[in-house]
């Protein structure tokens, strides 16, 4: 019998899981099923326990027949401890049984969550970047664990409840309409008493349970908003102290009086629980006395007794099949769930057969290139310059003006919509995406460290490397120096996140990383945006001997960096609207002039343009475009 404030809670529908109820299908079944076929021996070992379990903790009730009957009644001591050790003896195995069961369910459904698990983090890892920035990284991280760890619960829990509970339910209606098919009737017709005030109140409570939530969380979220620093501020500076006290009176108030409504119904659910089963005994008891007295003298008290024994063994059952909807339901909508994941092609895939360069130089090729997140809005536009081997080239112009999708279709975190890109004179689509990735070193605005030590963060670009090359690339990062006056050294953690580092200490560990990777193209996107001067000066020079020495592309940087690369390109609106060296565009009048200007607040026409062309070089050596 479950208990009031059990699984009931949870055995009805929400509004919502109505309006989305799965549609299955074979399909879907043969998918799910799909994940059980490797285990099928093991499966059939379930279904043979359950089935001996099932039937073995029946026999216990039957056995009090012979108990009492021939034991008990006949007044035979021996026939008494027989029957007594063999029912404990049955009792003992079907609980060993159980045992069994219960570790081969439970390393069943762990390998298939093991299978799906690596499945889905395979895929997830295949998915283009678009995806994940598409999608709530909270609902991604939910399908990985509580989705799949409900794969789990389903196959420990729901499939070998239904099996057992129906395995048992049968067991115990053929056993009762073998005993005496007329009491078996009358126990039938009991089952709905107990049945139907049991769903009943449990839906009762199950609602008070729910709007007690409701309510709860309305609780959380006013001491969430004027409990903060920011938010008892705005109360104080609005003298809204009277306000929200009342506001949180009610609220209160509302959740006291569910709380003692949703306990007084478990008490009333447990008085009619009590009353109803305790209705189908006596009813037994009845009908078998009557039937005793005037009309089947063949029949015993013990045969009444396992009767009675048998109906109180069908009340968990038919009470959990009566659920078999509600389960059902929510296990194919985490399987839907799981399976929509799943679904989601793979945008960027190896082409067949997989080209390598033969000849890494690291030069880099636009060709008429367009690309949208959505097909019917472009972000670049006919994007077409090419980059040799050993130039720099920088990329400048207003903000979401498409520079770092730009550089983003180089290693194919996007693929382009129309056009190509060519790496080293090969379209990237045909290029092996391990070769490619591992031939582009990308310093990013927002730098990622994993919470482990700066040594850990490094060696994720190059797993072997030594720490003479560890220090070499931290001394060319001009990070060595705070490094050495660390207590730990290369050792030293950084924080979730890199959090124990400054933003300038964790781009220069970055740059570290990126130059350790040796590749033959580096990617400078905002490496140095919102960084104080002196950070920027520091990083700056790490910067300047890679773009000297290496093939480079460079965004929105310091102005002193845009003179030195080989070509500028002025992106706006997603298209290439200027290109060419600073001399050439900074007196052109067009984007980039204004962009100049606008950082030096100095206008073209300017009365004192000569007094101020001094201070802008200058302020070249310290200021971004």
């Amino acid at each position: 019998m479950p208990a009031p404030g059990g699984h009931m809670r949870n055995g009805f529908l929400t509004e919502e899981e109505k309006a989305n109820r799965p549609k299955v299908t074979p399909e879907l079944l043969k998918r799910i099923f799909a994940y059980l076929k490797p285990y099928w021996k093991q499966l059939i070992l379930v279904f043979g326990c359950l089935i001996l379990s099932s039937v073995m903790n029946l026999m216990p009730s039957v056995l009090t027949g012979r108990i009492i009957d021939e034991g008990l009644i006949a007044r035979n001591l021996g026939a008494l401890i027989f029957y007594i050790l063999v029912s404990l003896g049955v009792t003992l195995g079907a609980n060993l049984i159980g045992v069994a069961e219960s570790y081969l369910n439970t390393w069943i459904a762990q390998h298939i969550t093991f299978d799906m698990r690596n499945s889905m983090y395979r895929h997830l890892q295949q998915m283009s970047q678009s995806f994940f920035t598409t999608n709530n990284q909270g609902d991604i991280i939910t399908r990985m664990t509580s989705d799949i760890d409900g794969v789990q619960r389903v196959i420990s829990n729901t499939f070998t409840s239904i099996l057992s509970n129906a395995i048992t339910l049968t067991a115990a209606v053929i056993l009762m309409f073998r005993s005496n098919w007329i009491l078996a009737v009358v126990g039938m017709m009991v089952v709905p008493l107990f049945i139907i005030p049991t769903r009943r109140a449990g839906k009762t409570r199950w609602t008070l349970t729910r709007e007690s939530q409701e309510c709860s969380d309305e609780i959380n979220g006013i001491l969430n908003e004027t409990l903060s620093v920011s938010g008892q501020l705005l109360v104080k500076l609005f003298c809204k102290e009277e306000y929200e006290y009342q506001r949180y009176t009610d609220a209160n108030e509302r959740m006291i009086n569910l709380n003692i409504r949703e306990n007084m119904a478990g008490r009333w659910f447990l008085v009619v629980v009590h009353t109803f089963s305790s209705i189908g005994p006596m009813l037994l008891y009845l009908v078998g006395g009557i039937l005793i007295m005037r009309y089947d003298s063949s029949l015993s008290v013990g045969d009444i007794t396992v009767m009675v024994a048998l109906l109180g063994k069908m009340y968990m059952p038919v009470n959990s099949l009566l659920n078999i909807q509600v389960e059902w339901i929510r296990s194919m909508a985490m399987f839907t769930r799981i399976f929509e994941y799943f679904d989601m092609p793979v945008a960027i895939t190896n082409a067949k057969p997989i080209v390598r360069a033969r000849q890494k130089d690291g030069s880099v090729a636009f060709h008429h290139v367009s690309f949208g997140y959505e097909p019917d809005r472009l972000i670049l536009k006919d994007i077409d310059f090419r980059l040799n081997a050993g130039d720099c080239i920088a990329v400048v112009g207003p903000s979401g003006s498409g520079k770092s999708t730009l550089v983003n279709l180089i290693p194919r975190l996007y693929d382009v919509t129309g056009g190509k890109v060519t790496f080293d004179g090969i379209d990237v689509r045909k290029l092996d995406l391990a070769f490619l990735r591992g031939s582009i070193g990308i310093v990013s605005q927002e730098t990622y460290l994993f919470n482990g030590s700066i040594r850990e963060n490094l060696l994720y670009a190059k797993p072997e490397a030594t720490e003479e090359e560890m220090i070499e690339a931290c001394k060319k990062a001009n990070i060595y120096d705070f490094i050495e006056k660390q207590e730990l050294g290369l050792d030293t953690m950084v924080g979730n996140r890199g959090l124990k580092l400054s933003g300038g200490e964790k781009q220069r560990i970055s740059i570290a990383r990126v130059l350790l990777k040796d590749p033959d193209l580096f990617i400078f996107d905002e490496a140095t945006s919102a960084l104080d001067s002196i950070s920027e000066k520091k990083i700056q020079d790490a910067i300047d001997p890679i773009i000297n020495s290496r093939t480079s592309i460079l965004i929105a940087h310091r102005l002193s960096t845009i003179l030195a690369a080989d070509q500028i390109l002025v992106v706006k609106d997603g298209c290439i609207v200027e290109r060419g060296t600073h001399e050439e565009l900074v007196g052109a009048g067009g984007t980039y002039t204004e962009l100049y200007e606008t950082q030096f607040k100095v206008s073209r026409d300017d009365p004192n343009k000569d007094e101020t062309d001094d201070l802008k070089v200058q302020l070249a050596h310290s200021c971004d475009l």
